[in-house]
């Protein structure tokens, strides 16, 4: 038995996802599809497309969350950072890998106000906090300072316009072989150009739907 697949997390999770599953968002469901895709693509106006979506869980799969409980076992990683905590299932997946390797930090960082607290709540019930430290507010400077020293594994999962923004702020702590998984990728082509460059310092493959997972190779 794993962290992940025992009391309390496992059945945490699997409430988690149901609540994920039956999540509206009212505010989100009056604006158009143009205007949407607009705000997603905006690097000055994302906040306001996140702010309509605090009512929506954003979570990564079932088979994504899996994903980064391996990736981050496999590597033994002891120090992780996740761009967009959301309600804290992917949060819940890494931090599970973090106790089963012996212990580590993850920092996480989150816009809106209201998903901080939930997702501090659901560490708090699959008694994981004491591996996560949450920061709130825009990544751009939640993660311009105060970083480990050395980063095993990223997560870049918020606001897809800035990947390659908070790419560059996590960069230059990254040890060789550190892993960046970016969910839904696909939206994100100037980060996929970056990362595919064969003068970026990374080996980079899209894996799975919409997920580039990149190592870093320098």
């Amino acid at each position: 038995m794993t962290t992940l697949t025992s009391a309390p997390v496992a059945p945490l999770l699997d409430r988690l996802f149901g609540e994920a599953a039956s999540a509206t968002s009212p505010a989100m469901a009056s604006v158009s599809r143009e205007e949407r895709a607009r705000l997603m693509n905006s690097k000055t106006e994302y906040l306001d497309l996140y702010t309509c979506l605090k009512d929506l869980w954003l979570p990564v799969s079932r088979e994504t969350g899996n994903l980064l409980y391996m990736l981050t076992r496999s590597i033994r990683a002891k120090t992780v950072v996740e761009f967009g905590t959301s309600f804290g299932i992917s949060t819940l997946h890494i931090a599970a890998a973090l106790r089963d390797n012996g212990g580590g930090r993850l920092v996480t960082t989150e816009f809106e106000p209201s998903k901080v607290e939930r997702s501090r709540q659901h560490l708090v019930e699959g008694g994981l906090l004491d591996l996560v430290e949450i920061r709130e507010g825009d990544a751009l400077m939640t993660l311009a300072a105060d970083l480990p020293d050395s980063i095993d594994l990223v997560l870049l999962d918020g606001a897809k316009s800035l990947y390659s923004d908070v790419l560059a702020l996590i960069e230059p702590r990254l040890r060789p072989g550190a892993l960046v998984v970016a969910d839904n990728a696909d939206f994100c082509p100037d980060y996929l150009a970056h990362v595919r460059s064969p003068a970026s310092g990374y080996l980079s493959t899209p894996f799975a739907d919409d997920i580039e997972l990149s190592m870093r190779s320098v």
